[in-house]
């Protein structure tokens, strides 16, 4: 008679079973959408061909991609209403597909400021009427931003033009083309100028079941010692959770 305690001992570790799921998808490319990071840039360059980013930047491209069959995983940070990041949209967007998310980091985002905060901007509400850097629409950051703004009653000036990166956002408010904007402390810090903390963010990859195994090459990168030094080096990043991957389930009806 076989136990529930031998069935139990009998489970493959999660870890083995994406590297026998990897086994099987040996040389199928892992095509992966979305959002501008630098740390992900440090992941990239770890990668070989078997990792390959595909569509527009943005999390509402990368979306856009997984759910046409144009991407195999999107790199997202969207706070949903409730207040959660990613997963529930990985839970409507994928459902019927076995929704996963792997998670990527924690990061920083906050107002980029001219060196010594001449305007003394501190939170979004002193963004009234100022010349802000913004991203594209469609961007997470763009999100977070309007719903930042939304949130303090704040209207800035009108824009002059929208940004495809957070260096980009950087690079405006070092060439005084913008008193703020808002983005990741590693690209102030590239730039030599201020950084105004404001929030918190999940930045993770969602995914289908069937995209588990092509996607080990990038988990396995997140796991070498020299990725997670280099990225921890940019500052603003929480590698806790990095490499982690957890299946989306339905919430109980009573909060559904």
């Amino acid at each position: 008679m076989v136990t529930r305690a031998d069935r139990r001992r009998a489970r493959i570790a999660h870890g083995a079973e994406l590297a026998a799921r990897g086994l099987l998808d040996e040389g199928r490319v892992f095509r992966l959408a979305g959002s501008d990071d630098p740390a992900m840039q440090i992941v990239l360059s770890h990668l070989d061909a078997s990792v390959v980013v595909v569509g527009a930047r943005g999390s509402f491209p990368a979306l856009r991609a997984l759910v046409r069959g144009e991407a195999d995983g999107a790199a997202v940070h969207l706070r949903h209403r409730s207040g959660t990041y990613n997963t529930p949209f990985a839970r409507a967007l994928l459902r019927g597909r076995g929704p996963h998310v792997l998670h990527l980091w924690r990061r920083e985002q906050g107002l980029i400021v001219a060196p010594g905060n001449p305007q003394a901007i501190t939170t979004p509400a002193d963004l009234h009427g100022r010349r802000v850097a913004r991203r594209e629409p469609g961007a997470g950051t763009r999100v977070l931003l309007d719903q930042l703004l939304h949130e303090a009653g704040a209207a800035p000036g009108p824009a002059s033009a929208d940004y495809g990166s957070h260096l980009e956002i950087a690079l405006a408010v070092a060439a005084d083309a913008a008193d703020a904007g808002l983005g990741v402390r590693a690209a102030a810090t590239d730039l030599d100028l201020d950084f105004v903390p404001l929030v918190w963010e999940s930045y993770d990859v969602i995914l289908p079941e069937i995209a588990l195994g092509a996607a080990g090459p990038l988990v396995a990168a997140l796991h070498e010692h020299w990725v997670r030094s280099a990225i921890t080096e940019l500052g603003g990043y929480d590698l806790a959770s990095a490499g982690t991957i957890e299946p989306v389930e339905d919430p109980p009806r009573s909060q559904r």
